[in-house]
């Protein structure tokens, strides 16, 4: 029998299966419709106008901040089309005084923070994953009780001044150090590792120290991505508990600030003497600091994105 290019003769030579994109769209359920053309084209136009309204006003603060005094004036205001480029705002922000210091604070309280946050909520996660760890059941239960039912404002504020904690740093961190959902949201996730992977580390004489720092973390690095995000923009994006636990002004975070400027319209300190000169515009300056407390969010979650499906869903499946 002969055969044409390794194939035996009267066959024809099989095509290697290709691979599917991992663009291309999920197979649909037979008893979905195929979208029409009308369809396809009504959702796209549907999630272009959403994306216009989400980026047409962080293209006029940006392009705002970047503008001089001049500009500013002849727009009447806040500018769509930008004719020119200048840092001075940001110059000024970032070479002392009220703002540099405010960022400086939001920095250390979210970076101190979000160590901390984690290390509780890992550490209490952990325990309540394991069926047989001491007072599992009635630990759980006061956790999800204390999602539905609070002390409120006034006992908590009376807490954190009995303590000693009003003008601290730690008062931006403790009272909002740990969030029951996102201890919840590790317990579920941590409770999907193989209990087989686990049995065999303690057999090989590992510790739960051991087990949680070599074994569990490791296999949940998605969903500590989620969880580290979601305390860091929290901490970040923080001002209540500076409008009442401090009144130090040198103390006020990057946010506080930000409210004291655009609300208030009042003037961080050194600036003043540059917007009475005329080299500022004051609405430039408001708008450089919107850019800079959006900034670290925006810079972080792209990096962070493509854990979001893994952590968040595949930790819901089990409770």
């Amino acid at each position: 029998m002969t055969t044409v290019l390794g194939t035996p003769a009267g066959q024809r030579p099989t095509r290697k299966a290709r691979k599917p994109s991992p663009w291309a769209a999920p197979p649909r359920p037979a008893w979905e419709e195929e979208p029409s053309r009308a369809g396809q084209a009504g959702k796209g136009l549907a999630l272009g106008l959403a994306c216009l309204g989400i980026l047409f006003p962080l293209w006029i603060v940006v392009v705002t901040s970047l503008q001089t005094k001049q500009t500013i004036d002849e727009a009447g205001g806040l500018v769509v089309i930008p004719k020119s480029v200048t840092f001075v705002a940001y110059q000024e922000l970032l070479t002392g005084g009220q703002v540099q210091r405010a960022t400086l604070v939001s920095i250390g309280v979210t970076v101190v923070g979000t160590l901390f946050s984690m290390a509780v909520s890992v550490l209490c996660a952990y325990g309540l994953s394991r069926s047989g760890s001491l007072g599992h059941r009635w630990i759980l239960m006061t956790l999800l009780a204390t999602m539905f039912f609070g002390a409120g404002l006034i006992p908590t504020y009376l807490l954190v001044q009995a303590l000693g904690l009003t003008d601290t740093y730690l008062a931006l961190i403790l009272p909002s150090a740990v969030s029951v959902f996102n201890i919840l949201v590790l317990r579920a996730f941590f409770m999907n590792i193989s209990q087989e992977l686990v049995d065999s580390a303690r057999i090989d004489g590992a510790g739960d120290w051991r087990i949680l720092f070599r074994i569990v973390m490791p296999l949940s690095r998605a969903v500590i991505a989620v969880i580290s995000l979601f305390y860091a923009v929290g901490y970040w994006s923080a001002w209540f508990n500076a409008s009442i636990y401090l009144t130090d002004q040198d103390m006020m975070p990057l946010q506080n600030v930000m409210i004291q400027l655009v609300q208030k319209q009042e003037r961080p300190v050194g600036l003043s003497a540059q917007i009475n000169t005329g080299q500022l515009s004051p609405l430039a300056i408001q708008m450089a600091v919107m850019v800079l407390a959006l900034l670290p969010v925006a810079v972080l979650s792209p990096f962070v994105q493509k854990h979001f499906r893994k952590g968040m869903l595949t930790g819901a499946v089990k409770g």
